[in-house]
């Protein structure tokens, strides 16, 4: 949850590995109790384990033995030699409950101890877990080719298994020549190549939408994007705007070329520095390419803190396989439960009956079976830091009240445990009021006992059951005898109606006392009964710690979420489900997560969302089981509401989003598909069922064009996870993924599909989109952006410089149009065009009706030219006498002029005025921010002289206030009148050039133009 950014931590996990002797191979013997005729055989068909589903692999002692005396005897049992020390099993299965068992006898000990250790390496490699998309397709072109006949062929019908349209598949494999008509025939293996199985894929999916990508980056229909453009789309497109350019810089050239040359096979393409279509979406598969960055999943936290900074992984009634009534119970289960990563597990411990006096394991007064309490203790021995060596609770329900069976107990612990059982408290750390608790560093290796502890100061009290707390039940002395309630005492008589109605109050019976033998193995994690968070404030004793029902948990988050979070920095809490969830079912750890509580423990038999949930954020921090909880839920200094709405400060709020683009290979069934993206988090950062549309019977190759699903402001993000969860039309699961928002990176990612234990699934994996930056309000996100990229800010603020170079004078100036910009007016422009118009017709229309008289009269003769030019004026005349004057046109115009200067100069004032009231918004924001900037450097400075600073920046900000704006206002004055003078000078000069016009008469117009005309008489004759 909390841990490091992307990029800081240098990776320990190491890569897949194969030793030498699993690549030579060896003889086994495979055998099996119930098929004992054939199992010793050699096969015909190859069989073929996934290493994804392997939960464990042992041998020795701990590996499974034949009990068939046939099957002995074959095996070389009673022959004297050391036959237990050949064997290997192999345990894989698809969840905790129902695992498989594959057993092998090696020829030599040192054969079986290597297997047993590299296979369980390899089966458990989280690298191997989270591998990109390219190897998981990998891994099933190889599957398929060792899936052959025997004419050593691969079969076509394993090929159809993977996918669910056969007709697709047949046409693919056609189109790439590696079958004829006959497909029962199989496939040669050395047609079947690694660059065949690809472009048989390529046929079997088209993939339009990373064509549509290579677009977006400049391909331009192309198949193929230029060196400079695939750095462009990586740095900016794949790049995590939450890293500093300069702690973070992008790619360079170089680096680019190196990614090209993995992925672009053809050479041609790379001396001309491009890479095509096929190698671009082998980038996109490839493992530079992960949704999380690989670091993530190594151990990322400072796991040197008190161990109540961290979330624990922890598991309630750790040995049941199905409900709470019914059932059997396994030991088996504890080992399973361990290899997840579990570091917390429950034993419910109950008195052994008088024929043996062996303490054993169950739910008691239920009907659920009996496991003796040494065989879990041998399990938990063998399995217990498997995955983890950080420190393993023990839970103990204490119910045997027999103090020699409690001496048993404990002598189990110290003599199977041995060194690894924590006895005595660290020197460092003791048992004293205060002291904090110490580190799971400190403690790696170490089993825990949480159990009652007798106090010999203490008046005996029987305390309460760990379950009994649902109920306000008041517990009496019983010196140490089993006290029953009522309900469970009718037991038998009221179990025939079938009401589940005898687990409403929990377990059966309290636990009893601690004798003196247990209670010396308890010292960092000693239970007691919650009182109230003044009173575990006031004892101040860590290592002290209570268990909550999820009711009275839910109750105590509800009423009092501050003082539940300032309560788990020192001390530890355990949550467990309720009991009327008697078929199992989980609570959402989410809940109690957001208030810092350590152990919240779930049905680990019940792969339901919650515990989905659970295995998907345990994963990350190398699946040790503990995950360091956000700062703000350390430090005492700080106070936390997990119900707050606003951003928290110190912490830096996300936004993110997602867009699901494709489907592969989601199902081997043809059916509709649909995506469902939810949030976990905060209860204000919880968002569920963002759901895309369901595929049209599509389960190969679906492509979505919904929008992008936005998680606006994630207020915790190092708290909150993202869930993508694929399922069928019918609601059916298919697979999911949880990602941690904090971690998650932008751009074009594969993500690869987990079961609901969180095993990688082989093929199913959905291609999407994701932005994942930080939350930054409208108004401060210019800000933030300069803060964020340094450098791009800089340049931005040189080719600004460089663009406004020609305009020297103030931007906030507004100046006068003149007389040219005034006739550039729409109105004006208008009207000139109005005039123009009127002048064309009439000149057309008179030229008209002087054709005519001419056509008409052909046969009279003119005296002269004079006659011909006198008949023209003639109309000339008659058309000035139809409309108005050339000087009122004039007049007109030049009115029209002036009105629009007129409305231009408003505009101009107006829009001054708005500048102005901008000016001096933008330097109060400018003058507060100053001062909130003063403010936290005096703050973090001397607290002492905090308030006498504060008081000296108030007083300083108010006179800076008062003399800025005074300054400023009298520059926007300034600036005012002198744009009021322009407008006045436009004015006068617009009169000044206006003509007389008004002592002219039309008549006076025509008399002129006549007289000129004639003037012209001549050249006009001539003409």
């Amino acid at each position: 949850m909390a841990g490091a950014k992307p990029g800081v931590h240098a990776l320990q996990l190491k890569p897949v590995s194969v030793h030498e002797a699993l690549k030579k191979g060896g003889k086994f013997i495979k055998w099996d109790e119930v098929r004992t005729c054939r199992s010793l055989f050699p096969l015909c068909e190859v069989e073929i384990l996934d290493m994804g589903t392997i939960r464990d692999t042992r041998t020795g002692k701990y590996a499974k033995q034949p009990k068939d005396p046939k099957l002995r005897e074959v095996l070389g049992f009673g022959k004297g030699d050391n036959v237990e020390g050949k064997l290997v099993t192999v345990v894989h299965g698809n969840d905790l409950v129902n695992t498989s068992f594959l057993n092998f006898q090696a020829m030599q000990e040192d054969t079986a101890k290597i297997w047993t250790d590299e296979l369980f390496t390899l089966a458990t490699n989280l690298l191997s877990q989270n591998a990109s998309r390219n190897t998981f397709l990998l891994k099933a072109y190889t599957k398929l080719k060792l899936q052959v006949n025997q004419d050593g062929k691969i079969l076509v019908k394993n090929i159809h298994k993977l996918f669910s349209d056969k007709k697709k598949v047949d046409l693919a494999l056609e189109h790439c020549g590696l079958v004829n008509n006959n497909k029962s025939d199989g496939i040669k293996p050395d047609d079947f190549t690694w660059e065949a199985f690809q472009k048989f894929l390529n046929n079997l999916c088209l993939r339009p939408e990373i064509q549509s990508i290579l677009e977006e980056s400049g391909s331009k229909g192309k198949p193929f994007i230029s060196l400079e453009m695939f750095m462009d789309f990586i740095n900016r497109r794949q790049r995590d705007s939450r890293l500093n350019e300069v702690l973070y810089p992008p790619l360079k050239k170089e680096q680019v070329r190196q990614i090209m040359e993995r992925y672009e096979t053809n050479t041609s393409q790379l001396e001309r520095d491009q890479i095509s279509l096929q190698a671009f979406a082998r980038y996109l598969g490839g493992e530079e390419n992960s949704i999380v960055p690989p670091e993530r999943l190594d151990v990322i936290d400072d796991m040197t803190q008190p161990l109540s900074h961290y979330f624990i992984n922890s598991s309630h009634n750790t040995y049941l396989t199905v409900g709470q009534l019914t059932g059997l119970s396994s030991v088996e289960m504890y080992r399973q439960v361990l290899l997840t990563g579990c570091r917390c597990v429950e034993l419910d411990c109950w008195k052994g009956r008088p024929q043996d006096e062996e303490p054993y394991i169950t739910h008691g007064f239920t009907m659920t079976t009996e496991i003796p309490f040494k065989e879990v203790i041998e399990a938990i021995a063998e399995s217990a830091f498997k995955t983890s060596p950080y420190p393993l609770i023990l839970s103990f329900e204490n119910h045997v009240d027999s103090a020699k069976q409690q001496a048993k107990m404990a002598e189990y612990c110290r003599t199977i445990f041995g060194d690894a059982l924590l006895i005595d408290p660290l020197e460092k750390y003791p048992l004293e009021p205060g002291q904090p608790l110490p580190s799971p560093q400190e403690m790696m290796g170490k089993i825990l006992i949480k159990n009652k502890k007798k106090h010999h100061h203490h008046r005996p009290s029987s305390g309460g059951s760990i379950r009994r707390r649902e109920q306000e039940e008041q517990s009496s002395p019983n010196n140490g005898e089993r006290r029953q309630t009522p309900a469970y005492t009718s037991f038998s008589s009221s179990r025939g109606d079938g009401e589940p109605v005898l687990l409403i109050s929990g377990t059966a019976s309290s636990e009893v006392n601690a004798t003196e033998e247990m209670s010396t193995l308890v010292n960092y994690i000693e239970p007691v009964k919650f009182k109230s968070f003044e009173v575990a404030n006031k004892r101040k004793k860590f290592f002290e710690m209570s268990s909550f029902v999820e009711t009275k948990g839910m109750d105590t988050l509800k009423s009092s979420p501050v003082e539940f979070v300032e309560y788990n920095k020192n001390q530890l809490s355990r949550i467990y489900p309720k009991g009327t969830r008697v078929d199992s079912s989980n609570y959402m750890p989410q809940l109690f997560w957001n208030v810092g509580c350590q152990m919240v423990a779930l049905n680990f038999q019940t792969l339901d969302l919650p515990m989905q949930l659970n295995m998907g954020v345990f994963e990350y921090n190398g699946g040790s089981g503990y995950l360091l909880k956000p700062e703000f839920m350390r430090r005492t200094d700080k106070h936390f509401d997990p119900f707050t709405e606003n951003i928290v400060d110190g912490i830096v709020a996300n936004t993110v989003k997602i867009k699901v683009m494709s489907g592969q290979f989601l199902s081997d069934k043809k059916v509709g598909v649909y995506v469902e993206v939810d949030m976990f988090g905060l209860p204000a950062d919880t968002k569920r069922k963002y759901r895309t549309k369901t595929s049209a019977g599509n389960s190969l190759d679906p492509v979505w064009d919904d929008e992008m699903f936005v998680f606006n402001k994630v207020v915790l993000p190092t708290l909150a996870s993202l869930r993508i969860a694929v399922f069928e039309e019918n609601g059916k699961f298919i697979g999911h993924r949880i990602l941690p928002v904090s971690a998650i990176r932008p751009g074009f990612h594969y993500i690869n599909l987990k079961n609901e234990l969180n095993q990688p699934l082989l093929l199913p994996s959905l291609l999407v989109y994701t932005e994942a930056q930080d939350y930054i309000p409208n108004e401060h996100q210019e800000y933030a952006e300069a803060l964020t990229n340094p450098i791009k800010h800089v340049s931005e603020l040189h080719k600004r410089e460089t663009q406004l170079a020609v305009l020297i004078e103030d931007n906030n100036e507004v100046n006068a149009d003149s007389i040219e910009d005034l006739r550039k007016q729409k109105s004006y422009l208008k009207l000139q065009k109005k005039h123009n118009k009127e002048l064309k017709e009439l000149r057309k229309k008179h030229l008209k009706k002087v054709t005519t008289q001419t056509q008409t009269a052909p046969q009279k003769q003119l005296a002269s030219a004079q006659d011909v030019l006198s008949v023209a004026l003639g109309y000339i005349c008659t058309a000035f006498t139809d409309r108005p004057s050339s000087a009122a046109v004039c007049f007109q115009a030049f009115q029209k002029l002036k009105e629009t200067a007129h409305e231009c100069q408003a505009a101009q004032l107006k829009k001054l005025r708005e500048t102005c009231e901008k000016e001096k918004k933008e330097l109060q924001k400018i003058l507060d921010r100053k001062r909130q900037n003063s403010i936290s450097e005096a703050k973090s400075r001397d607290k002492d002289k905090a308030e006498v600073e504060l008081n000296e920046i108030n007083r300083k900000h108010i006179q800076d206030s008062v003399a800025l704006i005074r300054g400023l206002e009298e520059a926007q004055t300034r600036r005012q009148e002198k744009l009021m003078m322009r407008q006045r000078e436009v004015l006068q000069h617009i009169d000044d050039e206006l003509p007389g016009v008004s002592k002219n008469t039309p008549t006076d117009s025509i008399t002129a133009f006549i007289q000129h005309s004639r003037e012209q008489k001549q050249l006009v004759w001539t003409k």
